[in-house]
């Protein structure tokens, strides 16, 4: 598959689930589950890659692709903006939470696919 379709495909694909979960759940509590959940699974994606359990291609689809417009920064930008506009207790908790958690996600998920095919 064409790197650039993959990653095309992967868009569109992550960028109508990003929609769901926000219809869904509502904002930024949709916003701050997508982060975190596509932390989580782009460290079991990188991971996977490194590993040689997933072609590049693969990655580009899912990586790139689904999990690229799946979070989103810019989301959570506004979001702090509004929070702080509504109260900046919230917002410096939302901030805190999103730029601590998520990486920790990541680092998980990494670590779980190192430990079950190591």
């Amino acid at each position: 598959m064409n790197s650039y379709l993959a990653v095309a495909i992967g868009g569109a694909i992550g960028a109508t689930l990003r929609f769901a979960v926000s219809e869904w759940i509502g904002t930024p509590q949709g916003t701050l589950l997508v982060n975190a959940l596509g932390s989580l699974l782009l460290g079991v994606c990188m991971a996977a890659l490194a590993n040689e359990m997933i072609s590049k291609e693969m990655t580009l689809l899912l990586g790139t692709g689904i999990l690229g417009a799946f979070t989103t920064m810019s989301a959570f930008s506004v979001e702090t903006i509004e929070l702080w506009n509504e109260e900046q207790t919230k917002a410096i908790g939302y901030v805190l939470i999103t730029m601590i958690f998520c990486p920790l996600l990541a680092y998980a998920g990494w670590k779980s696919v190192e430990l079950l095919f190591d």
